[in-house]
């Protein structure tokens, strides 16, 4: 059982955590023909904007209710209604998603009472799912914004069904916010494998994987669709994979009866073997040969790398989800773990097995990690590295300086093994520079 610390500093330095309104973005991009409508300053939007664009190398759709000094003080309704109306005549959004941000959170506009009011007004919008989430950027990070975002979506949007007549084979994945779209697409390759028929909320594989689309668009071109959100209430079984997506599970099985079950990780070979028993267990398949392979090579691969990690030190600054699934790796592989920072409050980090846990930002992060040998971070922790003369791998959002996020994959035994010779080399490298120095 880990010990949760909060510096409880008048001031975040250097700060680790992405704000709610991004994880919101994100999560609604990978809905099919959405455009994400962030309810604050045209600043507020651009800095998400540019985050999502650096890490992703991709357009990204994502507009604004250009909140002003003077519609902040009388109100955002007419700013809402006249973002919508504009998306509605020159995008044909199929779905809108609209979040807060600090600055209308902090004012109090009544949301639910504007939407039901513009409705009225224009009952051309009564076919149009419009999501609300409230995102304050003024606490929680990234991981809660995208999981806040999850839960508005299969809250409002599914329709009810009578579950005896639920597709046998169609389940319902809701992915956290630390799958990449690589992940997602693995994931959906395994599932598939066993004859299931998944549908992910949100499918980030689709919208952000990096292909070119025929044409411009300026809403998502792929994703998951408003037809397949209608249809999840039929679905027979819910995978939440992370912890924070638990809620969202939760609301299933509240509104459909829906069974479900949490995986914290789907890196490392206990956790792919656990999955994969699951998916065996529902579909009535026994897992497939190509499977089997990969497992077989997945255990030579850690014969080969595990003289490099064995009684390695390793600090990681993640987002909570991600820290979980990182660190049961690690330790898998007989790494210690010598620090751990993370962005916000999570049921998971009691149960993280390390020392203490700290929530807080990258200079906590620096003063914690002097005498490791490795770090784990996203791309702002580059000069941490360079200071402790210490190796990064980089993990979570954002990543500007490394090209093809989108399609990076941890999960699966494939995606293990390529994470496993990552980092391998990463200490290989290490070994043969401190052989040099010495040698020299």
């Amino acid at each position: 059982m880990a010990i949760v610390t909060n510096p409880g500093k008048p001031v975040a330095v250097n700060p680790l955590k992405q704000s709610q309104p991004l994880g919101a973005a994100l999560a609604f991009l990978g809905l099919k023909g959405t455009i994400p409508l962030m309810h604050g300053s045209q600043g507020c939007t651009a800095f998400a904007k540019v985050v999502l664009v650096r890490h992703f190398r991709e357009a990204i759709p994502l507009s604004t209710t250009a909140m002003t000094e003077v519609s902040t003080i009388l109100g955002g309704e007419e700013n809402i209604e006249q973002a919508i109306l504009t998306l509605v005549e020159k995008s044909k959004p199929e779905i809108i998603g609209l979040f807060t941000t600090g600055l209308t959170e902090t004012r109090g506009d009544d949301m639910e009472r504007f939407l039901k009011e513009i409705r009225e007004r224009h009952p051309e919008l009564n076919n149009l799912p419009i999501v609300f989430v409230s995102t304050p950027d003024f606490k929680g990070a990234l991981q809660d914004g995208f999981a806040a975002a999850v839960e508005s979506i299969v809250k409002e949007i599914p329709q009810k069904s009578d579950r005896r007549l639920a597709c046998p084979t169609q389940i319902t994945i809701l992915p956290s916010s630390a799958f990449t779209p690589g992940d997602v697409q693995e994931i959906k390759e395994i599932v598939t494998a066993f004859g299931l028929k998944p549908i992910f909320v949100p499918d980030l594989s689709a919208s952000l994987d990096g292909h070119l689309e025929d044409s411009y668009s300026a809403i998502t071109a792929s994703g998951t669709t408003v037809t397949e959100l209608r249809s999840i209430g039929s679905s027979v079984f819910t995978l939440a994979l992370g912890e924070s997506m638990r809620p969202s599970a939760q609301i299933m099985e509240k509104q459909f009866g829906i069974p479900y079950e949490v995986f914290g990780e789907l890196t490392g070979l206990d956790a792919v073997d656990k999955f994969l028993q699951a998916l065996a267990d529902l579909s009535g398949i026994s897992v497939p040969e190509k499977y089997r392979r990969q497992r077989r090579q997945l255990q030579d691969a850690m014969l080969d790398t595990h003289f490099y990690f064995g009684c390695k030190r390793v600090s990681l600054a993640l987002e909570p989800d991600l820290l979980w699934s990182t660190v049961y790796f690690l330790q898998s592989m007989g790494v210690q773990i010598h620090a751990a920072v993370t962005t916000t409050r999570s049921p998971v980090l009691e149960k993280l097995p390390v020392k203490s846990v700290t929530i807080g930002d990258l200079e906590d992060f620096e003063q914690l990690a002097i005498g490791s040998d490795l770090l784990i971070a996203n791309s702002h922790a580059v000069a941490i590295a360079k200071r402790l003369k210490i190796p990064l791998y980089r993990q979570g959002i954002p990543i500007f300086d490394r090209v093809g996020n989108g399609q990076v994959s941890k999960v699966g035994y494939t995606g293990t093994m390529q994470l496993l010779f990552d980092i391998g080399n990463l200490f290989l490298e290490q070994e043969e520079s401190s052989t040099i120095i010495r040698n020299s």
